[in-house]
């Protein structure tokens, strides 16, 4: 992706060092730009203003833990519920989900500009865990029981498929989306074919394809 502009507006020392004019960018290297007046053609190098930064406080969820990092971003950049991005530390690689975004006071917004974010809260998305609500085959809601599966985030669940995990096979009956997905047009999918990737299943509700019932002793 090419973020150099095609016209900037800079002085000229040919024409007008004390005003800026219109400048044709005409290329881009060693950290300067090389550039062409509008008003007399005079060509000469820039540097470009650096970029403002800041640095945020994040706080990661990971399988019911939670640590804090910290990263930069572009001053006036939107932090956005849902948005993802790559969180590098040196205990972590990871991408990250923002599930959050916290302003001065503890209030909580869907969006803001990165200068007034205080806390951004995510949850680690390469590899969830995903919870499955299986019943038995008779349909007996009072024998279903509660089972997590460990996929990578992008693992696709499909409504009519079966999957197999471990001991435990079942077939997807319908499954529930985060509030932080994105792309999903309800929150509720079981219509057969409807699919969900695991990163942006808040629950997968499933019949046991081994057995019609459990018992607890």
């Amino acid at each position: 992706m090419n973020d150099v502009p095609d016209r900037i507006p800079t002085p000229c020392p040919s024409c007008s060092p004390d005003l800026e004019t219109v400048h044709e960018v005409l290329t881009a290297g060693g950290g300067a730009l090389t550039v062409r007046c509008s008003e007399c053609s005079h060509v000469h190098k820039v540097q470009p203003d650096p970029e403002r930064e800041v640095t945020l406080d994040v706080v990661v969820s990971q399988e019911g833990e939670s640590f804090t990092a910290n990263v930069t971003a572009p001053e006036g950049e939107t932090v956005e519920v849902g948005d993802e991005f790559i969180l590098e530390t040196d205990e972590v690689l990871s991408t990250v989900r923002v599930t959050s975004v916290e302003l001065d006071g503890h209030r909580r917004v869907e969006e803001a500009d990165a200068d007034d974010v205080e806390t951004v809260w995510t949850r680690e998305v390469d590899n969830v865990a995903v919870n499955v609500t299986v019943h038995p085959q008779d349909g007996s809601r009072d024998d279903s029981r509660s089972i997590t599966v460990y996929v990578p985030g992008d693992y696709e669940f499909e409504v009519g498929a079966i999957e197999e995990f471990g001991d435990d096979e079942f077939e997807i009956d319908a499954f529930v989306v985060r509030q932080d997905a994105s792309g999903y047009d309800r929150d509720r999918y079981e219509m057969e074919g409807d699919t969900g990737i695991a990163k942006d299943l808040k629950r997968v509700y499933a019949y046991d394809e081994q057995t019609s019932a459990w018992s607890a002793w």
